[in-house]
């Protein structure tokens, strides 16, 4: 592998074993067999490491996101197509998804909180979105787009940080049993 990509690699199981502020530099480029003039020259900074991290990891998994929250009239099919696209990045990347719960919950203005608030960003405008869209079939959802869009995250991810955890087994029954329950709230 290239230095690039085993930089990435230890970045990434470091940030999300301890914590973004815990790792230094030092310890990212011992990691990776590298010296931190090499980590420099990738990255420019630590902060520039996690940047990069995380636009590796999210612009393609957003762009999924954004297909599957397309909303086409049938709001039910939708939301498990969204919610299987969660889960199915979290089966795939589960020490991403850690971090990315992590950087989630940083001190708002922080450094990781400001790299990942641009993504949430545009998942939350992708789901907000979808609720809009919804709102000519289901008129009471009006005005409720951007509770719906947070609830709809924050279920998801949940069941991902359970799954996470050890509590639960992330397959297709506990994603449909998840979006009923969602649906039977913003239904009524």
């Amino acid at each position: 592998m290239e230095n690039r990509t085993v930089i990435l690699n230890c970045a990434l199981e470091l940030f999300a074993a301890r914590g973004y502020d815990a790792v230094g530099v030092q310890e990212i480029a011992e990691a990776a067999g590298v010296t931190k003039p090499t980590l420099y020259h990738y990255f420019g900074s630590k902060l520039g490491l996690l940047h990069t991290l995380v636009e590796t990891y999210h612009e393609p998994f957003l762009q999924r996101v954004e297909l599957a929250a397309h909303y086409d009239g049938d709001l039910p099919r939708t939301l498990v197509e969204t919610g299987a696209v969660f889960f199915h990045f979290a089966r795939e990347n589960p020490v991403y998804y850690r971090l990315q719960l992590a950087l989630n919950f940083s001190p708002r203005g922080s450094e990781p909180w400001q790299v990942i608030a641009v993504w949430n960003e545009r998942q939350r405008a992708q789901f907000e979105t979808l609720f809009r869209e919804a709102v000519r079939d289901h008129g009471n959802m009006h005005g409720r787009y951007v509770y719906y869009a947070a609830a709809f995250a924050g279920l998801i991810n949940t069941c991902i940080g359970l799954w996470l955890n050890g509590s639960v087994e992330l397959d297709e029954e506990l994603l449909r049993s998840a979006m009923r329950q969602f649906q039977y709230g913003i239904y009524s």
